[in-house]
């Protein structure tokens, strides 16, 4: 009898269709239906920031950081989709280092969750309350039909740019990617309006304050004519639909840990948009916040 049982066990075995194997632990498990390719238990386990605790850099947990800064911060906010866990560490390891580009598109969605966040936000705050500009030149006014019409919708990704080194290390600009990602399924143009002017040492073995001291200038404003005739246009469209209002841009990054690289990419986009005689509000998402 027992012989039995078992045979029919491994009969279901055979006629059953196998589970999928799950991108994250690479076990074999029900799929989840929110993120596909990894297994629900992975899905359950994903440390997402819901509500930051700091609304300007968006961490999870108090932030010494933002509460003792004076400076002005070229960026209106950042907000992130996860914390940056050992598990989460890990993750970005095997995406970033040991060249696993599987993972970018299940990334990808997860940073779109902070864009849900931002939009939600920003729309909020839009109907109650006018937007200003932040850098000097052709102002746009806020509209409120912006916001009666729908959520608030940023009008350009931009990724952070990595050095030459780097990309024939890896082969890929992970910030790139994700930004593809949120690029199709938010419908915005992504362009690449920056450019790495040096490279610089990996971020994770400074202290703050060589991170900000190092970033310095790292970043200019990409002025390939091609590239500016295009982000022309864009500006000009822009400001027809929307009726006059600050461009709104998003740098998109794998994670946020000082800010210095936020800080010197939006420095250098404010620069860029300004000569173009325009003005912007820049924002910033990244997938992790450490």
């Amino acid at each position: 009898m027992n012989s039995i049982m078992s045979w029919i066990k491994k009969a279901r075995l055979l006629i059953a269709p196998s589970l999928p194997q799950c991108l994250f632990c690479g076990k074999r498990g029900r799929p989840s239906s929110g993120l596909p390719g990894i297994c629900i238990s992975c899905h359950t386990g994903i440390p997402w920031i819901r509500c930051p605790r700091c609304l300007t850099c968006g961490r999870h947990v108090g932030c010494p950081d933002c509460s003792r800064s004076r400076e002005p911060v070229p960026i209106r906010c950042n907000r992130s989709a996860v914390a940056y866990t050992s598990e989460m560490r890990e993750l970005l390891g095997q995406y970033k280092y040991r060249g696993n580009e599987r993972l970018a598109p299940i990334l990808g969605l997860m940073l779109d969750k902070a864009y849900a966040i931002l939009q939600q936000e920003q729309s909020e705050g839009g109907r109650n309350a006018s937007l200003a500009g932040t850098s000097s030149g052709k102002l746009f006014s806020a509209s409120k039909s912006r916001f009666q019409t729908g959520l608030w919708q940023a009008d350009l990704l931009v990724p952070v740019p990595v050095s030459s080194a780097r990309l024939a290390e890896r082969g890929f600009n992970q910030a790139e990617q994700l930004a593809d990602v949120l690029s199709l399924r938010r419908g915005i143009p992504q362009l690449p309006l920056l450019i790495r002017t040096r490279h610089t040492g990996k971020q994770s073995f400074k202290s703050r304050s060589e991170r900000l001291a190092d970033m310095k200038h790292v970043f200019t404003g990409n002025t390939e004519q091609k590239l500016l005739q295009r982000l022309d246009g864009q500006l000009e469209s822009i400001a027809v639909r929307l009726q006059n209002r600050p461009l709104q841009i998003i740098i998109i990054d794998d994670i946020y840990t000082t800010g210095s690289t936020m800080r010197a990419c939006a420095e250098a986009l404010h620069r860029l948009i300004g000569d173009l005689g325009y003005a912007a509000e820049i924002y910033s998402l990244t997938w992790a916040r450490s």
